[in-house]
């Protein structure tokens, strides 16, 4: 089989325009993934799912249990050098998706600094859109409870931490929405001629 040869000159004059990023930020709990869902059913054009479980079950499945899951997030308040190395991976696969021409979708739990900032770097000059996902804290708690697949306190104890930035192009609230209103919200505000600026502020402010 001949394959076509690939040079820098013939990359660079084909690169194709970049595709939109969709980063659903919000604690454990707050409704991500139906939410995630709901988008990637109803968004006309496909969108990859690249999000923080994807990642963490790459992982070797003892890593999953402790004391392994302890080096990564420990109280799932802070991370340890595997969960780094981890988000750092997942940060720059969903940059390399948008660049080739891939729209991609994924949730996260921003409760560490270095994370906010790194995504700013490597999304600010793309289409990249970063949504508050919301729900009230007494709501989290009962949701946490009645999952019982779920660390109790995990969503108390990011519940100040992940939205501290305080910068999104659209938050949602999942005590007071569907995921698929919400999902219609996010929708609404791809189509508004705006871009997305969350990203870009957060990088100008590095």
């Amino acid at each position: 089989m001949n394959l076509p040869q690939y040079t820098a000159n013939t990359m660079s004059k084909t690169s194709p325009t970049p595709g939109k990023i969709i980063l659903l930020n919000g604690t454990s709990s707050s409704g991500k993934t139906y939410l995630l869902r709901a988008l990637q059913n109803s968004l006309e054009e496909p969108y990859l799912e690249a999000g923080i479980d994807k990642f963490i079950w790459m992982l070797p499945e003892r890593y999953l249990e402790r004391p392994l899951w302890d080096e990564i997030l420990g109280l799932a308040t802070t991370a340890g050098q595997a969960g780094h190395t981890l988000m750092a991976g997942m940060h720059q696969a969903i940059a390399a998706l948008s660049r080739t021409g891939n729209n991609v979708l994924a949730d996260h739990v921003l409760v560490e600094p270095h994370w906010v900032q790194e995504c700013a770097a490597l999304f600010h000059d793309l289409p990249a859109y970063l949504i508050g996902v919301r729900c009230p804290l007494e709501v989290l708690i009962q949701r946490e409870r009645s999952r019982k697949n779920r660390t109790l306190g995990q969503a108390e104890a990011q519940y100040h931490l992940a939205h501290a930035h305080g910068l999104y192009d659209l938050e949602v609230d999942t005590s007071i929405s569907s995921p698929e209103e919400c999902a219609a919200q996010i929708r609404a505000r791809l189509a508004d001629p705006r871009p997305p600026e969350a990203f870009r502020r957060l990088y100008a402010s590095l």
